[in-house]
């Protein structure tokens, strides 16, 4: 059993908050995290809403929930009944305790939407993440890289057994949990979009390059992005935005979130097939990218390039603080001038250069090669708890 990060954060906001919400992708651990959760409390009931049996005790919802008012109650799945939101805002109102009710669901808020509107100022969500290299170790780096954070494709006991999970677990997504969204979207278009996304990955999105070939519009396109970013499998990336003089690129980034999930859309069955692959570097960049991201939730990210050349790969800033990061799949790596025009754009000190096997150490007065450790060890200090 891996320990996730988490589970504190959740075990604080059920100590003060009514409701708290757990969203993430299917099979990322949500309903494993909760049932520890639940272990741990005397009083509470899980209820699947994948099973008929469940969703039947709910047909009549205040009638069933109102005997459970001083036990913890888990809805999983909520998405299969956004309707209960309504029903969950008067119990809660009427008999406001906190650890009433936690609700796991495979969407986020927005496209939740209905559950933003009614529990504001009543409930608490978090975010879970397939896991992260801090929960999995570093030593476990590069088989993390190549199979993924999902945890049966991670934990899986062939490299085999994590391609058939993965398989599944794409064909799953497209055929039947877009469906429980009440979403009606073509599955074999929507996964040539989400292939045609993974040999694009960490590129600048034009969406005129994906409609033509999909012959749909640029709305559509838009739409669906918009779709696999909200059911966490794509990662878009904001471009700088600031008051600067130069004239900077104003299309996101996008990302395969899950790495795993990147090398299965590409064919890729192993660490030998990610390497000798043209997408190996922008592979590296998403995966160590999403890491540091995932550890550092509450800073703002975004990509810094400019039409003359200058670029930087991240921009995390917080509270006036202001870090650069570069992402190369190399022992030595070497910083181009497009990234030192950038660090003094933004007035940076220094250049974090993220390998696989960089150790902290500085190259010169502006660079740092880091692995992902090393650099989350560096801004600990200046991170939240």
């Amino acid at each position: 059993m891996i320990h996730r990060i988490i589970k504190s954060k959740i075990e604080e906001s059920l100590s003060f908050f009514p409701a708290v919400g757990i969203l993430g992708p299917r099979q990322v651990g949500k309903t494993t995290l909760a049932k520890q959760v639940l272990e741990e409390t005397q009083n509470s009931i899980y209820l699947d809403l994948e099973k008929a049996k469940d969703r039947a005790k709910l047909r009549e919802p205040e009638l069933f929930l109102e005997q459970f008012k001083d036990r913890l109650v888990c809805l999983d799945e909520i998405q299969r009944a956004p309707e209960l939101f309504q029903e969950l805002r008067s119990l809660i109102d009427e008999h406001r305790t906190p650890a009433r009710f936690m609700i796991l669901g495979s969407a986020t808020v927005d496209l939740l939407r209905q559950s933003s509107e009614t529990l504001a100022g009543r409930i608490a969500y978090h975010d879970l993440s397939p896991l992260t290299v801090i929960e999995t170790g570093h030593e476990k780096m590069i088989h993390h890289w190549v199979y993924g954070g999902f945890p049966d494709s991670f934990l899986a006991p062939t490299p085999d057994l994590s391609q058939s999970w993965r398989d599944n677990f794409i064909r799953t997504f497209l055929e039947r949990d877009i469906g429980s969204l009440g979403l009606n979207l073509p599955s074999e278009q929507l996964r040539r979009f989400w292939t045609m996304l993974s040999h694009h990955h960490s590129g600048i999105l034009n969406k005129s390059n994906f409609s033509k070939p999909l012959g749909v519009s640029v709305p559509t396109v838009q739409r669906w992005l918009d779709l696999l970013v909200q059911t966490f499998m794509v990662r878009s990336l904001r471009p700088y935005s600031s008051n600067t003089k130069k004239t900077l690129v104003k299309s996101p980034k996008v990302y395969i979130r899950d790495s795993g999930i990147l090398h299965q859309l590409l064919g890729l069955s192993n660490y030998e097939d990610v390497m000798g692959h043209t997408i190996s570097g922008a592979s590296w960049e998403g995966y160590a990218l999403e890491n540091i991201l995932e550890s550092m939730r509450d800073w703002d990210a975004s990509f810094y390039r400019t039409q003359n050349g200058a670029e930087l790969d991240l921009i995390l800033e917080k509270g006036g603080k202001r870090i650069g990061v570069e992402f190369k799949l190399s022992s030595s790596p070497k910083v181009e001038k497009g990234s030192h025009f950038a660090r003094e754009d933004l007035g940076l000190e220094l250049i974090h250069v993220i390998t696989p096997s960089g150790e902290g150490e500085r190259v010169g007065e502006h660079v740092r090669i880091d692995s992902p450790k090393t650099f989350l060890e560096f801004v600990k200090p200046h991170n939240s708890p």
